[in-house]
């Protein structure tokens, strides 16, 4: 929700995000858990669900998911990520704000919660946080939120916004405080959740969905009107002075009054000494398998080639490479109707892409090809190491990935977000120092600016800390038609290892970098490549096996890349191409087969013996899944099956009815198309939780209707009433009426569709809607929420508007997530 707001402030509508987190191990038993901290697994659940349930609220794409496991972040979760906006030049401005222009505040009320909130995340935890820090956590309210972004979209509204704050840490305090050099705030008509707030609790509640906008005495009423048409609420809270303080005022009396010049000096200044420790080479994990796959190539109670298929079986199943397939469902890759590449390439979609790529959300009449890539590059044990190394793996990795989705790493903006230990001493300061040190090394080296961030030193749980964490983010623009993907097209296709130098101190040559991405970069657009994938901490035989699971395709390897298999090149891409590329520096590793295995021939060095590998893709792909699968389940499984339909396994007969009436209603609308309306009026509601309207609206207008949003308000009695008599005579005028999806009311409480139900329920709706269907002969589409609320009217399966019977179908929740 906060990443959200902040370029929704700047009134840019985000429609692309990516989600990294960190964590221990989820599948440490509770016995094995340290005393004050939840369950792993518990947490990783619940912080998936809580990101995926806002982003599906308000309408999000999710385009990445990827978690990070590493043990120090059992010290305290890292939950990052990032998101894209986009907005029209013209309604991007920040004027100057002057004597006499108005504050006002629209959206949410303000409550106690997210007190401290803040102050709160930065801080180490300690044996009592668990009870002591709930108060602190801010609530979101994604449905609201949505509304402010409908009215951001108002063309005629964000032109008249001088400037614009969202509400985050400090409340009012800041979000109004920043905006002008001199105010004078009145707390008072701050609108509240409930009575009992004092002036100090309204001053600095982090109580989220609010904006505060100044604007000119004379746009007030055209702002608090159009902010009604949305649903919204928006009130005057402060007015802009000439006198440089910042006056706060309650219940008549001044609470706060202080002057700017005071406020602009930041407190006191600081500084501190920094201690960097050189790492010892030796140890460097750039230079060695994975401990685990490690392991199994010392032992020596097998023979060489059995001993590389246990490694490569090894590598696939651990924490640092294995599916996360399961975790990545449970987030919406598709909302929207931007998205270019799904989370997960190829027929099966088994082949995790490197970053997420969407279309810009323009508005009809208008269409385009641009699209936005983002990636991300971070690893825990190189950055354990050596923060420096680790914050330059984290750039090259980045931009490795954009090139490998057919971006040009030299045309991106990074982002950086910065995670430490608590900086308590001269050596805990030379972790982020020697981050920040290398991160700007690689940005001069490739030219890319990173453009913002954030940073947390407060990863510290008594004796244990977070690893070193820099995680680069970096975003750039691409024609959608270049977007590469991920996992084998065909067989009989070349293999290359793209590889990336490391100077002698374990640098990235970021030149020949460059050099080999420019080359990709062009090859790609002359249609030569067919798929990319970045090398990481599972060296070729991880990417290998991926770039294999999408569509079922194998690979001969050659015995050039047998050194190579498990040993982490970042920076290196595998490309697979349909013809001979004529380059020298680029290693030729094998070939792409119709036989679902990998397969090739191992080498001894000593005896120079050949010996046959063979991997099959199902053995491949369950060791590769099997590791999170019982805490990510990626399938439902047929327990589930049965716990709804119990041991029927018939067809229910309301799902034969309705399967038999789905030929006929296709012949309806095939005939409806041809001989009714040559451009039909399609109405489309919009109900607190709808988010689809808009790529809705688009697909019908696309198909030749013309169409109609009414957003349905129900903020005041009177507006409830408005709506019912608006919406009853949309209907009446139109031959369709369209249901879209989103989440009705948060879907709360127990069950989906139910406010929408209760509307078109209302007597003059419900007769508006039976009219349309059984006398005009007319058609009602519901998607997602809107489908959901056809089964509860009865429309579905029925074919009228009904009460529920206790024997009438329903939807039940998917056990998955």
């Amino acid at each position: 929700g906060g990443a959200i707001r902040d370029p929704l402030s700047g009134r840019a509508y985000v429609y692309q995000s990516m989600r990294i987190t960190g964590a221990g191990d989820p599948r440490t038993s509770l016995e094995d858990t340290l005393k004050g901290k939840l369950q792993q697994r518990k947490i990783c659940k619940e912080a998936a669900h809580g990101f995926s349930s806002y982003g599906n609220q308000i309408g999000l794409t999710t385009g990445y998911v990827h978690e990070v496991y590493h043990e120090g972040y059992v010290a305290k979760r890292m939950e990052i990520g990032a998101v894209v906006a986009a907005a029209p030049k013209e309604q991007v401005k920040r004027l100057e704000p002057l004597k006499g222009h108005i504050v006002l505040l629209i959206g949410g009320r303000t409550g106690r919660d997210g007190i401290g909130g803040a102050t709160g995340s930065s801080k180490s935890h300690e044996l009592k946080t668990t009870t002591t820090a709930g108060a602190e956590v801010q609530k979101g309210n994604p449905v609201e939120e949505r509304k402010i972004q409908r009215l951001f979209r108002n063309k005629e509204v964000s032109e008249k916004i001088i400037r614009c704050n969202d509400f985050g840490a400090g409340g009012v305090c800041v979000a109004v405080g920043e905006l002008a050099r001199g105010l004078e705030i009145n707390l008072d008509a701050v609108l509240k959740k409930y009575e009992g707030l004092n002036g100090t609790e309204l001053a600095i509640s982090e109580s989220q969905e609010r904006m505060a906008l100044v604007v000119r005495k004379s746009d007030v009423e055209k702002i608090i009107k159009a902010a009604s048409e949305e649903n919204l609420n928006a009130t005057v809270i402060a007015e802009v002075t000439d006198t440089n303080r910042l006056v706060m005022k309650w219940r008549g009396k001044t609470i706060v009054d202080i002057d700017r010049s005071f406020l602009d000096t930041a407190g006191a200044s600081r500084s501190t000494k920094a201690v960097i420790e050189s790492p010892v080479k030796i140890n460097s994990p750039l230079c060695k398998p994975l401990e685990s796959v490690e392991n199994v190539l010392k032992s020596s109670n097998e023979n060489s080639a059995e001993k590389i298929k246990s490694a490569w079986l090894t590598n696939l199943s651990d924490l640092a490479c294995c599916s996360q397939k399961g975790l990545s469902e449970r987030f919406d890759g598709s909302i929207g109707s931007a998205t270019v590449i799904f989370p997960m390439g190829g027929t099966n979609q088994s082949t995790p892409e490197s970053g997420c790529a969407a279309k810009i959300p323009v508005q009809m009449p208008y269409e385009t090809d641009t699209a936005s890539l983002m990636t991300y590059g971070y690893d825990p044990r190189v950055s354990t190491w050596s923060p420096w190394h680790g914050a330059q793996i984290a750039v090259l990795s980045s931009l490795a990935k954009v090139t490998s989705m057919g971006g040009n790493p030299e045309n991106c903006r990074l982002t950086f977000q910065e995670y430490f230990e608590r900086t308590s001493s001269d050596k805990a300061w030379g972790k982020p120092t020697a981050a920040l040190l290398g991160a700007l090394e690689a940005q001069k080296a490739m030219g890319t600016a990173s453009i913002g961030g954030k940073d947390s030193m407060s990863g510290t749980f008594e004796d244990l800390t977070v690893p070193p964490t820099l995680v680069s983010f970096a975003v750039t623009t691409e024609n959608a038609k270049n977007i590469q993907s991920g996992e084998f097209k065909q067989a009989g296709s070349y293999l290359y290892a793209v590889l990336q130098p490391y100077t002698e101190n374990l640098a990235p040559d970021f030149d020949v970098f460059k050099a080999n991405a420019n080359a990709l970069y062009n090859l790609n657009k002359e249609g030569k490549v067919l798929a990319m994938y970045t090398v990481g901490a599972g060296g070729i035989a991880e990417a290998v096996s991926k770039m294999a699971f999408g569509n079922g395709i194998g690979c001969e390897l050659n015995t050039n890349a047998q050194e190579l298999l498990f040993i982490p090149q970042y920076g290196t891409i595998l490309v697979e191409s349909s013809e001979k590329l004529d380059t020298k520096q680029w290693l030729h590793i094998g070939t792409t087969i119709k036989e679902k295995e990998i397969r090739g021939d191992y080498v001894d060095s000593k005896t120079s013996s050949t010996e046959k590998i063979i991997i099959s893709l199902d053995e491949a792909q369950k060791a590769w899944e099997s590791k999170l699968e019982k805490v990510f389940p990626s399938v439902s499984g047929k327990d589930a099956v049965k716990a709804v339909l119990g041991n029927n396994e018939k067809m229910p007969e309301f799902a034969q009815n309705l399967h038999s009436s789905v030929a006929q209603k296709r012949s309806e609308i095939a005939s409806f198309n041809t001989t009714k309306a040559t451009k039909p009026k399609v109405v489309l509601p919009v109900f607190p939780g709808t988010n689809c309207e808009f790529d809705m609206s688009r697909a019908f207008t696309l198909a030749g209707a013309e169409t109609k949003i009414v957003v349905f308000r129900n903020h005041t009695k009177e507006a409830l009433a408005e709506s019912l008599e608006r919406l009853e005579k949309e209907i009446s005028t139109s031959q369709i009426l369209a249901l879209s999806g989103g989440f009705s009311a948060g879907d709360e409480p127990d069950g989906s569709g139910k406010f929408i139900a209760n509307v078109l329920r209302e007597n003059k709706i419900a007769d508006s809607v039976m009219n349309l269907i059984k006398n005009r002969d007319g058609l009602v589409l519901g998607i997602c929420n809107g489908f959901q609320a056809l089964i509860k009217l009865g429309l579905l399966p029925y074919g009228k508007i009904s009460d529920m019977k206790q024997t009438d179908p329903t939807l039940t929740f998917n056990t998955i997530g």
